[in-house]
């Protein structure tokens, strides 16, 4: 473990999340989300860390890790068709992961879901904290709408759209 990294999620406090994404920040993510999955066949959840626990820190727990945790626990994977987004950040690392159920997998490359989460990294690093989020709804949005279009006459909402803040 790297003091370093366990200085950054030590010294983090759960009002700098709140900080960073108030109530208003959480409903223009929602809405986004709610908009954004009309033009496509697949549901997007987003949850924001401030930071992880000595345990998790101690044992190594990367932020992609814990991102695939945050996805079984909310439940991103049991959609009909198994296409559930998980937009994960980590604000004490300003990291951010994008894990994809497996019914995306195929059609959408780890590399493609990589420059949106480096787009949303870099607008973190800035302060930008509500336009990295949008960006990123907006950047999945329009991956799914090129490579899972809506099936025809379907309108489903399986996960919720507000965004989760974890631990505060």
């Amino acid at each position: 473990m790297r003091l370093s990294r366990l200085w950054r999620h030590l010294r983090f406090a759960p009002w700098q999340t709140r900080r960073a994404f108030p109530q208003s920040t959480l409903g223009a993510i929602a809405r986004a989300i709610r908009e954004a999955e009309q033009s496509h066949g697949s549901e997007i959840r987003f949850a924001v860390e401030g930071a992880l626990d000595l345990p998790e820190l101690w044992r190594g727990l990367s932020a992609r890790e814990r991102a695939i945790e945050v996805f079984s626990h909310l439940h991103v994977w049991d959609t009909e068709y198994n296409d559930g987004v998980l937009i994960y950040l980590l604000l004490a690392e300003h990291d951010v992961e994008i894990v994809a159920d497996r019914g995306l997998r195929e059609r959408v490359s780890a590399a493609q879901w990589e420059q949106v989460c480096r787009g949303m990294e870099a607008l973190l690093r800035q302060g930008r904290f509500e336009a990295a989020a949008l960006h990123g709804v907006a950047e999945v949005s329009r991956l799914l709408a090129l490579h899972a279009p809506a099936r025809s006459g379907e309108k489903r909402n399986e996960l919720p759209d507000w965004p989760v803040v974890l631990r505060m």
